[in-house]
């Protein structure tokens, strides 16, 4: 995995190298389980101190995203849901299944009629975004719409409790955000797990502004805001010449057509101010667009 690291920006190096490769785990560049380049190594590719290399590996460690094994380097971390996806093999779910309907005193001839049943239903129907985050799941939310053309809602992991939202609907989730919403859910067999695009997709075919371009970057999500700041100062870019709207505040929209270029999300793209040039930098990888567009043709009805 390629990092831009700029020792000129007002980001330190340090965070540039967090946010860079949690970036890489939740876009699948970087595998679980696989070994990330060791202290020394780093260091010397970029040329940088060994200690900023290893804070940051700490600061990984502590969030959750890698993992120290003694002797052998830092390795990316399996996450909670992966785990689970792992050993919730479909005969281990079918076997719990039978056991608990029997211990309800439910007979087999009885579990076979419902079965049977189940199956005549209606297939669903719609996605279910699944995400903490209610700004990022507004433009995660946007973004399946336009992109992959199929039907969604969005909730919140506590929204699960609330009686039929899940009817109908096919759970998806963006990896590393998922973890409450599978403990909540009865059954895992739907949950479609979803990647963000990696920093090389989101740069693809994006050509560097001139020196004296002034950038506007436009979202609702503070979390957009600051890695598109770090993303473009690591790129070498004059923290001078961007401007950064928060799109929550009144009169976000002001002045913006005087900046070369808008760098702005999903949601927000059809907002902006006609004669702008904008910029849509995704959050889900092309792959995972493709694969809910995917699932819809071959299980949603027509």
């Amino acid at each position: 995995m390629r990092l831009w690291l700029s020792k000129n920006s007002e980001v330190p190096i340090h965070e540039q190298l967090v946010t860079q490769l949690i970036l890489g785990i939740v876009s699948n560049d970087l595998k679980v389980k696989q070994r990330l380049p060791s202290t020394r190594d780093l260091a010397r590719r970029y040329d940088i101190h060994a200690n900023t290399v290893s804070a940051a590996y700490r600061e990984l460690a502590k969030r959750g995203w890698v993992e120290f094994r003694k002797g052998s380097g830092v390795y990316v971390r399996q996450r909670s849901h992966a785990e689970r996806e792992k050993h919730l093999a479909l005969d281990q779910v079918i076997g719990r299944f039978f056991r608990d309907l029997r211990d309800q005193g439910h007979s087999l001839a009885q579990i076979q009629a419902a079965v049977a049943h189940s199956f005549t239903l209606q297939p669903p129907d719609h996605f279910l975004l699944v995400e903490p985050d209610i700004e990022l799941r507004s433009i995660l939310v946007a973004e399946v719409s336009q992109l992959a053309k199929v039907k969604i809602a969005g909730a919140g992991p506590e929204d699960l409790q609330e009686p039929n939202i899940i009817t109908g609907a096919v759970p998806i989730g963006l990896f590393g955000h998922v973890e409450e919403a599978f403990a909540r859910l009865t059954s895992e067999a739907g949950f479609l797990i979803l990647h963000s695009a990696s920093v090389a997709e989101s740069l693809k075919g994006q050509k560097r502004p001139s020196v004296e371009a002034l950038v506007a970057i436009v979202s609702r999500w503070p979390e957009f805001l600051r890695w598109a700041k770090t993303m473009l100062l690591a790129a070498g870019l004059d923290g001078d010449a961007l401007s950064f709207r928060d799109a929550r505040q009144r009169g976000w929209d002001k002045g913006l057509r005087s900046a070369a270029f808008v760098i702005t999300d999903s949601l927000m793209a059809p907002r902006i101010p006609a004669n702008c040039e904008v910029k849509v930098f995704r959050i889900l990888a092309t792959s995972s667009i493709n694969e809910i567009r995917e699932y819809a043709e071959r299980n949603f009805p027509t």
